[in-house]
């Protein structure tokens, strides 16, 4: 089984809220008649597979991937007001639930508006009790505010209840204003973001209080698996690294899963080498302009791994994960 953990999907309830708004997205069209979302420093355009659960089949089926995990992107509903963002979350969730209900190419996470927190344990509840969702995409900062600060604890701990499987994905980077020129913010931006997140979560204690929570990090982890050495050196060297946790930051950092939206063999064979075979994740960023499942597709199947590895990555690891057969 092929399974593509990281792909993205604004369904078109989604689309219709933010242009009948109000909304503090903005949503205009390219000569091609394609949606371009615009938010602060960034904007998406919305190809068809972006937007069409039958084209996206179609493409699915060319490549031969038998599943994809769809979750929500950038700007994510928290750029919006909290009453908005908890209306858009419940739309959004709702179409994603129908998808893997009523098609047999999908899985997938919820989104949560993040920037109500109470809102956001209770979308989480019902994503899992009642929309059968296996836990949700969250975002790398939260309008500024880290996933570590104590405004998220009530939503951790229903995670870790619940046993959810929570991804982050980057979103608008900290310092996003020296990130303008050269796509910047995405190429470099949201790797750092994501990297920050995931080491402030540990070194914060979430996982260890939280232990039945399953963290996946997008795109290889960013640099956690390069740099996860010196985060070990920094709870060596600096009490306030040990403050919140009693052992390694690399062995919870370890536990962690990685998607492989980094299509280089020598960066997936350190995160091999770093959190295990069965800890890694075939992803293609589809259908963004930087994704590419035939990439995907060919970065795993030239991995020197065992076959029983390789089926791991191409898809059994993420079908252990999310519960399914």
């Amino acid at each position: 089984m092929k399974i593509d953990f990281h792909n993205h999907y604004y369904p078109p309830q989604y689309l219709a809220a933010v242009k009948k708004g109000p909304a503090k997205v903005r949503m205009d069209y390219d000569a091609e008649g394609n949606p371009r979302l615009h938010y602060p420093g960034d904007y998406n355009i919305l190809v068809p597979g972006h937007r069409d659960l039958d084209y996206r089949e179609g493409v699915l089926k060319k490549h031969g991937v038998d599943k994809q995990v769809i979750t929500f992107t950038t700007p994510g509903t928290h750029f919006e007001e909290p009453a908005t963002a908890v209306e858009m979350a419940t739309h959004i969730n709702d179409a994603f639930a129908a998808a893997v209900r009523e098609r047999q190419h999908f899985l997938s996470l919820a989104t949560l508006p993040l920037n109500d927190p109470a809102a956001s344990v209770r979308e989480l509840e019902r994503a899992m009790k009642t929309l059968g969702l296996p836990g949700a995409m969250v975002f790398s900062n939260v309008n500024g505010v880290a996933l570590a600060d104590k405004v998220y604890e009530p939503l951790w701990q229903k995670a870790n209840e619940l046993g959810a499987v929570i991804y982050i994905h980057p979103a608008h980077p900290l310092g996003v204003e020296a990130m303008e020129q050269y796509w910047l913010m995405p190429l470099v931006g949201f790797l750092m973001d994501t990297t920050l997140a995931a080491a402030h979560l540990v070194f914060a204690g979430v996982p260890e209080r939280f232990p039945k929570i399953k963290w996946v990090l997008c795109h290889m982890g960013g640099a956690v698996p390069y740099l996860a050495e010196r985060f070990d050196r920094g709870y060596e060297a600096f009490a306030e690294c040990r403050q919140n946790i009693s052992r390694a930051p690399s062995t919870y950092l370890k536990q962690m899963y990685y998607d492989t939206v980094n299509f280089d063999q020598n960066c997936i064979e350190l995160a091999i080498k770093f959190a295990g075979a069965g800890h890694i994740l075939a992803g293609s960023d589809y259908p963004h302009q930087i994704g590419s499942i035939p990439k995907m597709l060919d970065a795993v199947s030239r991995l020197p791994v065992s076959p029983a590895e390789r089926e791991g990555i191409a898809g059994r690891n993420a079908a252990n994960l999310l519960g399914v057969g």
